[in-house]
């Protein structure tokens, strides 16, 4: 069960959140959907993951996947025109949406339809400039020219 939450009073108080307080209050707003198609979501990896969506009844032509600004869409469109000879149709063919919020950094590397399944595979790259580097610290026998020298100067004269 899941209740509304105001974040009115920490968006007041709090300097470059929004992007975290819309994320919130987008799922607990997306939640509720109805569930179709049932996904999983796997960590392959530190930096890769892969969504796998069931997709059955489905053609890779009727399928459509965008990955804009930290989001994936993958929406599904059927061809409407009824087929003849059916007595029963269990297989859901209904149109689908289905969005995942990516984390920053996070790219779609590629995209594979097999035996009903979609798969995606995703991969984390930070920008070398993003990544932690050591910082190699001086001493005052190698500082290489980086800090004042005081020797033989007084402030006094």
């Amino acid at each position: 069960m899941r209740t509304n939450f105001d974040f009115t009073p920490y968006r007041r108080s709090t300097v470059g959140f929004d992007r975290l307080f819309d994320l919130l209050e987008n799922s607990a707003r997306t939640e509720g959907g109805d569930g179709y198609p049932p996904f999983d979501l796997v960590k392959d990896g530190d930096d890769s993951y892969r969504i796998t969506l069931a997709v059955a009844g489905f053609r890779p032509d009727e399928i459509e996947i965008v990955a804009q600004q930290n989001q994936l869409l993958v929406t599904g469109r059927k061809d409407e025109t009824p087929q003849e000879g059916y007595l029963h149709r269990g297989i859901a063919t209904r149109p689908f949406e289905r969005r995942f919020q990516l984390a920053d950094f996070i790219e779609v590397r590629s995209a594979r339809f097999e035996n009903g399944l979609l798969t995606i595979v995703l991969q984390r790259e930070v920008p070398e400039a993003m990544k932690p580097r050591r910082i190699e610290i001086g001493t005052a026998a190698n500082d290489g020219g980086l800090l004042p020298r005081l020797k033989g100067k007084s402030k006094a004269a």
